[in-house]
């Protein structure tokens, strides 16, 4: 399908609603103005991933239809979502040059200039998981802005970060905490000017989700021994110190977190979602 603008119309007779999706393929950022804006504020975004029920986090029910009907179109195309993304939209080692929504962080324009560096995607240099130091031109990652975004405030940036290489791996992973990061993910939060204890309680949230379906019996509130919560910050630490390195946290607050395999909306392909909000000048200043 190449039509660029329709509308797509989703009737429930069961319940008699109506669902408009204006628009086809990925929104730009004046469509997610308009048609699409946040239903979560940061604080509440952040107390879902502090929670760890990444069931929680919802994109507009009239985006998800527009997307549902464009991966429809494109796996006709492609195949499958996942040789869309590895044969066109993930330009490894590259800028992000296809985004429809553009980013505020001001990169060198250096960064991504190959000729200085020997840095190659071949499997015997490749470490043996996503790493700190990683090269922001690695042609092991893939750095975008998220085409079909949450449901997020519009000055939060939602960008992935596409690795070749493993985020979950045994080497940072104690056995007694698989099972929980199985279920939960990883996540973390860099720049953050007030503390995890000050975020709004996912009960308070509750009248926001119910748009979603999603009612008390839903949420759950994950928590182990603080050994526990330790060794799940150290199966993130290479995550978050990446995260810190291109979003330095004198300009930059984000939350991030790596999906559990059994979230994942591309399974064998890991990446990391990182919702970005740029600091006022007065924060800067203090």
């Amino acid at each position: 399908m190449t039509i660029e603008t329709h509308t797509l119309l989703q009737h429930n007779q069961g319940k008699g609603s109506v669902i408009l999706s204006a628009g086809y393929g990925p929104p730009t950022k004046q469509e997610l103005l308009i048609h699409y804006p946040g239903r979560f504020t940061w604080p509440q975004l952040k107390a879902i991933i502090n929670s760890g029920d990444l069931d929680l986090l919802q994109r507009d029910k009239k985006l998800q239809l527009r997307y549902n009907n464009w991966t429809a179109d494109l796996e006709k195309e492609y195949g499958s979502t996942v040789n869309y993304l590895l044969n066109h939209r993930l330009q490894w080692g590259k800028r992000d040059t296809l985004s429809l929504i553009p980013s505020a962080l001001d990169e060198p324009e250096d960064v991504y200039d190959h000729r200085n560096t020997h840095i190659e995607n071949r499997s015997h240099i490749a470490p043996e998981y996503f790493q700190a130091d990683i090269p922001l031109h690695s042609e092991l990652i893939c750095i975008v802005r998220n085409d079909w975004p949450y449901s997020i405030p519009s000055e939060i940036e939602h960008t992935l970060i596409w690795s070749r290489v493993p985020i979950f791996h045994p080497a940072l992973i104690h056995s007694s905490i698989d099972a929980r990061i199985q279920q939960d993910g990883l996540s973390g939060f860099t720049g953050a000017i007030t503390s995890a204890e000050q975020l709004p309680s996912l009960e308070s949230c509750l009248p926001l989700l119910a748009e979603w379906g999603i009612t008390r019996e839903n949420i759950r509130t994950p928590r182990g021994s603080n050994e526990d919560e330790e060794m799940i910050r150290n199966a993130g630490k290479e995550v978050d110190a990446f995260v810190k390195r291109r979003w330095q946290e004198n300009k930059w607050e984000t939350a991030w977190f790596v999906n559990p395999p059994r979230l994942q909306s591309v399974p064998g392909l890991a990446h990391i979602h990182v919702f970005v909000r740029m600091k006022s000048p007065e924060e800067i200043a203090s």
